[in-house]
Formats: C-alpha cells, sequence, structure tokens
C-alpha cells in the first residue's frame, strides 16, 4: 500500500531530494544573480558609455530603458512558451542567449549595437525570470515554499545592492565593456549546474502565438508611451500610443477568455485572492520604487549630500532585506500571507511618513534608520505575497503564476520611475512628495493585504496548497 508520503503515478514528487535540491538552489541563485546584477550595473557605467560612443547623456539611458521595457512585453508570454517547451529548457536556454549576448557588449563601438545587445540580453533574461518560481516551487518541498521564495528575494537584494559597487571597481581597472562581463561567471556557474533543476511535465496545448505578440504589444505601447510622454515632446503622439496599448489589451483580455490557458493569467485573476495579491505586489513595487529614485534628488538639491553619502545612506534598505527577506519567507509557511502583509506596509508607511517628515538638519543617521525601517516592511510584504500567489495555484499553472509575480514586480517598477520622473517635471519630484505618494500606495498594498484574511476571500478549498491556513495543518 502507497503511503500518503510517497508520489504516486497521478501526483508529482513535493519538491526534489537531497543533495540534488541543494544543487538546484545554487544554480537558480546564480541565475538569479546574473539577470540581477547584469540588468542593474549598467547605471553606473551610462556616463562612461555616453562619452566614449560620443552621444548624449538622455541616448544613454535608453541602454537601462530598453532592458527594463523588454522585460515587461516578454515575461507573459515566454511563461506561457516555458509551460508548452519545458521550464528547465527554457531557463537554461534564456541563461545562455543572456550569457552570449552580454559577450557581444565587447564589439559595441556604437549606440544602435548596443540597444540591439541589450533587448537579446532581456529576451534571455525574460526566459529565465519568467519560469524561475516554477522553477522554485518544484525544487522545495511545499512546506518550505516561502522559505525558498524568501532565499531567492535575499538574492535579488543583494545582487541590486552589489551590482552598483561592483561596476564602480570595474570601471576603476577596466573599460565599460567589462561592467557587462562581470556576471558572466554567475551565467557559467548557473550553466553547468543547471543539469540539476527539476523539469515538471510540460503542457500539451499549442503556444498561442497571436495571443503572446498582443500581451508584448499591449505592455510595450502602454508603458513606452507614458515613458515617452514624460520624456518626448509631444504628448499627443504619446497619449496616441498609449490609447493604441489599451484598445489591444481590450481585444486581448477578450480573446483570452476562451483560452483554456491563456497567456495572460486572466483564470487565476478571477480568483479575489490571486488578485489581491497581485494589486499588493504592483503598488508595493511602486511605492518603493518611487521612493528609491526620488532620494537622490532631494538628498543632493535639500541636504547637499555627496553621490557617496546617498549610496551609504540607501544601502540600509537592501541589506535590511537580506535579513528580514528571508525571515517573512519562513513565517508565510507558518503564518497568514494577509497577516504579515498587513504588518510589513503598517511598518513601511510609518518610515515613509518619517522620511516624508525629515527635519531640514537631518544626518545620515536619520536618514539610515527610516531606510532600514521601510525596507523591512517590504521585506515583510513581498516573500509572503508572492508565496500566496505561486502556492495557491494548480502545479500546472505555476509558470503562469511565476510570470505574474515577475511582470508586476517590473511594471511596479518602471511605473515608480515614470512616476519620479513626472513629479520630477512638475517641480515637486525632490522633496516630501514622493514619498508620501509612496506612502498612500503601500497603504492600497496594505489594505489588498488584509482584505484576504476574509474566509470569503481566501477560498482555501480551492487551493492546492490552502496557504492562508498554515498554522491549523502545522497544529494536525
Amino acid at each position: 500500500m502507497t503511503s500518503p508520503a510517497e508520489p504516486t503515478p497521478t501526483t508529482p514528487p513535493d519538491g526534489l531530494p537531497l543533495p540534488r535540491r541543494l544543487w538546484a538552489i545554487a544554480a537558480l541563485g546564480f541565475g538569479t544573480a546574473l539577470v540581477i546584477i547584469d540588468g542593474s550595473v549598467p547605471n553606473v557605467a551610462l556616463p562612461t558609455i555616453a562619452r566614449d560612443l560620443h552621444v548624449n547623456s538622455s541616448a544613454a539611458v535608453a541602454v537601462v530603458t530598453v532592458y527594463q521595457l523588454m522585460l515587461v512585453m516578454l515575461l507573459l508570454p515566454l511563461a506561457g512558451l516555458g509551460d508548452r517547451i519545458g521550464l528547465k529548457r527554457l531557463y537554461q536556454w534564456g541563461q545562455l542567449l543572456f550569457t552570449i549576448a552580454t559577450m557581444l557588449c565587447f564589439f559595441a563601438n556604437s549606440l544602435p549595437f548596443l540597444l540591439v545587445v541589450r533587448a537579446v540580453q532581456a529576451m534571455g533574461a525574460a526566459a529565465a525570470l519568467s519560469v524561475s518560481s516554477a522553477l522554485i516551487r518544484s525544487t522545495y518541498p511545499s512546506r518550505q515554499l516561502g522559505r525558498g521564495l524568501g532565499i531567492n528575494s535575499v538574492i535579488v537584494s543583494s545582487s541590486a545592492a552589489l551590482a552598483p559597487s561592483l561596476g564602480g571597481l570595474v570601471l576603476a581597472v577596466a573599460p565599460w565593456p567589462w561592467v557587462f562581463a562581470s556576471a558572466v561567471p554567475f551565467g557559467i556557474a548557473s550553466l553547468i549546474l543547471g543539469r540539476a533543476l527539476p523539469d515538471p511535465p510540460r503542457g500539451t496545448a499549442p503556444f498561442d502565438v497571436i495571443g503572446g505578440i498582443m500581451c508584448a504589444a499591449m505592455f510595450g505601447l502602454v508603458i513606452g508611451g507614458m515613458e515617452s510622454g514624460v520624456h518626448g515632446d509631444s504628448p499627443v503622439v504619446s497619449a496616441a500610443i498609449v490609447l493604441t496599448g489599451i484598445a489591444i489589451g481590450i481585444a486581448f483580455v477578450r480573446r483570452e477568455r476562451h483560452e483554456p490557458k491563456p497567456i495572460l493569467p486572466i483564470d487565476l485573476l478571477a480568483r479575489p485572492i490571486i488578485a489581491l495579491s497581485a494589486i499588493g505586489a504592483f503598488t508595493a513595487f511602486t511605492a518603493s520604487m518611487t521612493l528609491i529614485v526620488s532620494t537622490p534628488f532631494r538628498l543632493q538639491h535639500h541636504y547637499h549630500f555627496t553621490p557617496a553619502m546617498v549610496g551609504a545612506v540607501i544601502a540600509p534598505w537592501p541589506l535590511t532585506n537580506m535579513i528580514v527577506a528571508p525571515l517573512a519567507g519562513w513565517l508565510s509557511d507558518r503564518v497568514p500571507a494577509g497577516l504579515l502583509g498587513g504588518i510589513g506596509m503598517l511598518v513601511s508607511i510609518t518610515a515613509l511618513v518619517l522620511i516624508a517628515t525629515l527635519p531640514a538638519d537631518a544626518t545620515s543617521l536619520d536618514i539610515a534608520w527610516r531606510m532600514a525601517l521601510c525596507g523591512s516592511g517590504f521585506g515583510i510584504f513581498l516573500p509572503p505575497n508572492a508565496r500566496l500567489i505561486i502556492g495557491s495555484v494548480a502545479r500546472e499553472r505555476a509558470a503562469a503564476a511565476g510570470g505574474l509575480v515577475a511582470t508586476m514586480r517590473l511594471t511596479g517598477q518602471t511605473m515608480g520611475a515614470t512616476v519620479v520622473a513626472a513629479l520630477l517635471a512638475m517641480g515637486i519630484g525632490d522633496g516630501r512628495v514622493p514619498p508620501m505618494v509612496s506612502a498612500g500606495l503601500a497603504l492600497i498594498a496594505g489594505l489588498c493585504s488584509i482584505a484576504r484574511l476574509r474566509p470569503s476571500i481566501r477560498d482555501p478549498g480551492k487551493t492546492e496548497m490552502q496557504d492562508e491556513v498554515p498554522v491549523l495543518k502545522a497544529t494536525r
């Protein structure tokens, strides 16, 4: 007789066995570090790139924006493709494509060529990021999923914190193409260890090519149009681009309603608990990016901090996240995500109000501890929120759920940067307004999180893992 703890022919194994699980965790960790570091490290090299390629600074910023825009456009379509061709295969192909494109940066002697290479990098990054959360779910046992997502959050935070310092160090001793190459060892390590990754069963439904194109066009036109509206000179053209994207989006959503496994996971978003989690993730990431992007302007314009001082007082945010995120992930295996999210946003709102009301003679220490407190609040909110989305869907929809999580993160971050640009254009982006806007967004995220505690919203009977009642499980 088969033990309940053993997989049956119709039940997939609950995580990878040891020691293969550890090798898979390492492969995913190196892969995440590659994508995050090489996505962020060019920021410090933009002035050097502009000088060497003989372009103005505003044109050089496209090295960053084209990467972000391509990521947002491709995450959901590639998540659907991964479900069809295999999550492991798509992840490794993405890592390989990213690594090859990074090496091509050495041959970039013009901005257009560099932008093409960055677009190819983003394609590889999107392939890896779109399925990484689903691979994490298949790597860890269900009872440790929150811990796994917490560890992944630590890797994301630490890689983002490492990128500026690593880029500055490389520029001090080598030309700017080496800045891109600095993360290549992570890609090679991930590819070598990738054999240990789980390989969940592939879907049988054909990939919806037309739906994927419509999804990419929707995000690309709406976000690209908003970006051009802030930075461009023709509001009418920008508005037309956004409206075209919205029109495509409406047609796309109507089309997706008839698909068994839609590219845009409207079947998942129809469940209130996932819809609230997605809204909460979007507003939380928008809030955090609004603060992070606006703070350097405020500190330099009003407090006369040097760039080095600005970096030092912002650093406690990711450093605190490295400690809080795994703890929040561990707790999310035991405590309802709605409660953790509400507490996290309460902490962040308190910190954001304190940041907004900084005294005129604030010291570095005054700012640093507020940033640490704010970062800890977001660290408490985000891993449990991601765990709920990914852990509460059937395994065959894990890739779609993971793509949704990644899309909400990148869309929120892009929107946060756009909000700051708009506020700066209005002359109020370097003062108290951005942190108060962030506080308002954090309030929305917190309310969405608390709303998930209602029994009518939880609906645990239809979720595979019954994420919101782990305490009851632990006491059985």
